[in-house]
């Protein structure tokens, strides 16, 4: 692991003075060379599920983006360069904990019990979508941060039941500047609660690039005003990921309260199927970015370890594409939903107005249908 040498330097009062100094985690760098000494999780076997599991992400998200683009799926997430990220945090959860995601997290997703076909489900505008996986889980967020209050609630209730579970939750970089954000964190200190905040730093929050949205050197470093652990890890090496993940669960354990990682990756693609990136990102600094991407990193790595070979490849990428094929397939022949059931889950307890709400919804059909 590789030190971050960015100090930061916090006043206290009027005389006294704190050095705070963050951990940069990485174990691979670009060309899949190990920089420090193989973690001990970091098995074979580990190795190459990891690779396979970020193979089979980038062949979905391939295919939904195909899907949007011919017009039979809505506006998309992609998660192209990010593959790391999601299918680290997918694999460092426990059963039994909670997890609230932001929009990005396809990889970790797949690792929860999601099926793709309920990804596509989702993402072609139908919430049954939502309803797979581990059901103390949250469904994916669109709008900006306000998960990490949903995340910090989740805490604290476990906390309050004195159980071990983790509740962990991810954002953009852009989200970070949201006061939902700040307002969490703050609780998350002030509370000391079992909660992980992880930030996907993709370098851009759709078109405001990072260096002019924060003046701070490190997004991890919004941990230190909330009185909570901050790191930084290298958002390409997925080992760097799992390995903050395994610290920040000892952390929280030894009731040491929450973690703030910061994961430092690139959004190779568009920021959604409805963004055109090239209007605002130059060229050459997106094929640079193709030179940290994590997929070929860790291939690197296993190919190195004698792990991987080409035969091995093009067998999973054979299944990969059979697994999304069948998907689809799935996917493009589930019934509609009804258009009443979007009031099926808005209450526990049947409010007299929604009647009201449905009698008109029915009137408004009836003359859609005479037309």
């Amino acid at each position: 692991m590789k030190a971050l040498n960015q100090p930061y330097v916090a006043e206290q009062g009027h005389s006294h003075f704190m050095d705070f100094s963050l951990q940069k985690i990485q174990f691979l760098d670009a060309e899949g060379n190990w920089l420090s000494e193989r973690p001990d999780f970091a098995s074979d076997e580990w190795l190459v599920q990891s690779y396979k599991n970020m193979v089979r992400t980038r062949v979905f998200d391939s295919k939904a983006i195909a899907l949007q683009r011919t017009g039979q799926m809505g506006t998309y997430p992609s998660s192209l360069g990010q593959e790391a990220f999601g299918v680290a945090i997918g694999m460092s959860l426990q059963k039994d904990d909670v997890f609230v995601p932001y929009y990005r997290d396809h990889g970790a997703h797949l690792l929860r019990g999601h099926e793709m076909s309920d990804l596509l489900l989702y993402w072609g505008g139908d919430e049954r979508g939502s309803a797979k996986g581990p059901q103390q889980d949250f469904p994916v967020c669109v709008p900006i941060a306000t998960q990490i209050t949903h995340a910090a609630g989740a805490a604290a209730a476990l906390r309050i039941k004195n159980q071990d579970q983790l509740a962990v939750t991810t954002i953009g970089d852009g989200g970070t500047s949201k006061g939902d954000f700040f307002e969490a964190l703050n609780v998350a200190g002030a509370w000391q609660l079992p909660m992980v905040v992880l930030v996907n730093n993709n370098q851009y929050a759709i078109s405001v690039p990072r260096e002019i949205q924060c003046g701070a050197p490190t997004l991890a470093q919004k941990a230190i005003g909330a009185g909570i652990y901050g790191v930084q890890v290298d958002g390409n090496d997925v080992l760097a990921i799992y390995q903050a993940m395994l610290e920040a669960r000892q952390r929280a354990q030894q009731h040491k309260g929450a973690t703030l990682i910061e994961a430092m990756s690139y959004r190779l693609c568009d920021h959604t199927t409805a963004d055109d990136a090239s209007r605002y990102r130059p060229n050459e600094e997106v094929k640079e970015a193709w030179k940290n991407e994590p997929i070929k990193r860790l291939q690197n790595a296993l190919v190195n370890l004698k792990l991987w070979d080409s035969e091995k490849e093009q067998s999973w990428q054979s299944q990969c594409g059979d697994e999304v094929d069948k998907a689809v397939e799935t996917y493009l022949k589930t019934e509609k939903d009804t258009p009443e059931s979007m009031f099926d889950y808005l209450y526990q307890d049947w409010p007299e107005v929604m009647n009201e709400q449905l009698d008109l919804l029915a009137d408004k059909l009836s003359r859609q249908s005479s037309y």
